[in-house]
């Protein structure tokens, strides 16, 4: 519920404060003294985009804030989802700047629009003059049937399989569209993967390949270097490993005569020792090395293939030959595999739409039973309202499954009993579309939880008696919710819990707006003034007397 409205430096409002009763509040005023100024307002803290030419004075920043009371268990989701605090008492704030930057709040902590848009939800139902054209929309008729069915469960588990449903059908697109594609390459890559199995190539094979292949092919030299370096160290008529020994030992026989000498026959010594390990390696080198023709054939042709394979893919290893083998498998084995996934996800398709089918007629048929009563209430309501001879037609037509079932609901209307039933938008007026909106958010009141609603001139194109049946609806509407309503109808002024007049007042200078909270006797004669003009008759504030009554 609106408990408080403050405006500072809107439009032509320089400062204003509204403390609204929790029942019927009725704003009245001449056309042009800034009763819309006030809904402009509150729309802002209700989400709506700033506009930077509202300030009244440019000099200073413009300030809206609302004191709401509320239930915390309807709104304790979204101050959870948001990290919100939650008190009894929640205060909006709106600010926009002298740069024209805004600013918004929820109990002091800063928040975007979409936040506050979102909120709003949960506190104001906001129907300004134009509105009467959501009437005229398929998902707003669907919203209507729903709330009166009143139970958001089933529809909530529906969209939820609904989800799952259109995120299948996504991906079993886009399996068909990637086997579609890879059974053009799967010939390709099952070729080249076949080409390198059938190599089977082991990890570095390549280049130890290599390294033997210049061995073997060189064998004859190499023998001939390792058997002469071999003769030259240990076989020759003074070898070398027999000199370094003679040395050493020289050296050695000085040890008495120097200090050095030791530690130089010491590094010989060991000399002595490398080089005889050195000849024993040589002369195994030899005895390895030997010429073999069928093995250099063989790892010529191993090479060869080897050496084809790298060129074919741009590589330089047998590691990333390998690596490309790995690739080439796993897509082969990703196409091969593609039937199988199609075909779960298909058996998964089936069985979730099996499911929704039957929920979307549990839902169709809570429609339908909702659609008999809501007829007749608002048929009722609008033989009430100055239209005996109106009828309306909830029509359900069942079709695709969607997010919201598989329904398509339109509103018929015939205005004058003539059994031609057509959509609401192609034969309804807007006199007609104001009244009958009033009476399905008459009757939507009584199933949503909705604390506030506020009414731009709803009441427009009606008078006489029309106007008083609308005063009797928000009379009752108003026992159960918090109503805000700006009128011309006496009749509807009459029914006020409060009621607040606008007018234009001069300061400084400068045409402002200000609201008044009538007493009863000022109600009296304004609501006179209404139906009379500006100097009211006897009679007519005796009739004015009788609606405030």
């Amino acid at each position: 519920m609106l408990q408080k409205l403050t405006i500072k430096n809107y439009a032509i409002i320089e400062q204003l404060e509204v403390d609204f009763s929790g029942s019927l509040n009725v704003i009245t005023g001449e056309t042009g003294a800034g009763k819309s100024i006030l809904l402009g307002a509150l729309s802002l803290i209700l989400g709506e985009r700033a506009d930077p030419g509202v300030l009244h004075n440019k000099d200073n920043k413009c300030v809206i804030e609302g004191n709401f009371k509320v239930k915390k268990s309807q709104v304790a989701e979204f101050f959870q989802q948001h990290e919100l605090d939650l008190e009894d008492q929640l205060i909006i704030r709106r600010e926009i700047s002298t740069a024209g930057k805004s600013r918004a709040f929820i109990n002091d902590t800063p928040v975007n629009l979409s936040q506050l848009h979102e909120l709003s939800q949960y506190l104001v139902d906001l129907h300004q003059q134009f509105d009467t054209l959501e009437l005229e929309k398929s998902d707003f008729q669907r919203e209507v049937l729903d709330a009166l069915v009143n139970q958001p469960a089933p529809l909530q588990q529906y969209q939820q399989g609904y989800s799952r449903y259109v995120a299948v059908q996504r991906e079993l697109k886009q399996l068909h569209d990637l086997r579609n594609n890879a059974n053009k390459e799967l010939d390709y890559n099952k070729f080249l993967l076949d080409e390198l199995t059938d190599a089977s190539f082991v990890p570095n094979e390549i280049e130890e390949l290599d390294a033997e292949l210049k061995v073997l092919s060189h064998a004859e030299e190499i023998r001939n270097t390792l058997s002469r370096v071999y003769f030259q160290l240990k076989e020759d008529e003074q070898p070398l490993l027999q000199q370094l020994k003679q040395i050493q030992s020289s050296v050695q026989g000085l040890s008495n005569f120097h200090k050095d000498a030791p530690g130089i026959a010491a590094r010989l010594q060991s000399a002595y020792v490398e080089l005889q390990d050195i000849t024993g390696e040589i002369g195994h080198m030899n005895d390895q090395v030997q010429t073999d023709g069928a093995r250099l054939e063989h790892l010529n042709e191993r090479l060869s293939l080897g050496y084809r394979l790298l060129k074919k893919h741009a590589v330089q290893t047998t590691t990333e030959l390998l690596a490309i083998q790995e690739e080439l498998a796993v897509k082969v084995d990703g196409v091969l595999n593609l039937d199988e996934k199609l075909e779960g996800l298909e058996k998964e398709l089936e069985t979730l739409q099996g499911r929704l089918l039957a929920q979307a007629a549990a839902i169709t048929a809570g429609r339908e039973k909702a659609a008999v009563p809501f007829e007749k209430s608002v048929n009722a309501l609008l033989a009430q309202v100055g239209m005996p001879n109106a009828r309306l037609k909830a029509a359900i037509t069942k079709g695709a499954l969607n997010q919201f079932g598989q329904d398509t609901i339109e509103f018929l209307f015939d205005a004058n009993k003539s059994g031609n039933f057509a959509p609401i938008r192609k034969v309804a007026s807007g006199g007609e579309l104001s009244r009958l909106m009033l009476c399905i958010k008459s009757l939507v009141a009584q199933s949503v939880a909705l604390p506030t609603l506020i009414f731009d001139e709803i009441d427009t194109g009606i008078s006489g008696e029309a106007a008083r049946q609308v005063s009797f609806i928000m009379e009752g509407m108003a026992k159960g919710h918090q109503i805000i309503c700006i009128t011309h109808q006496p009749q509807i002024a009459g029914k006020a819990d409060a009621h607040y007049f606008v007018f234009k007042d001069m300061k400084s200078g400068k045409v402002t707006t200000n609201v008044r909270l009538l007493t009863r006797e000022e109600r009296i004669n304004h609501i006179a003034q209404m139906m009379s003009g500006e100097k009211p008759t006897a009679a007519a504030l005796e009739n004015a007397r009788e609606l405030v009554k």
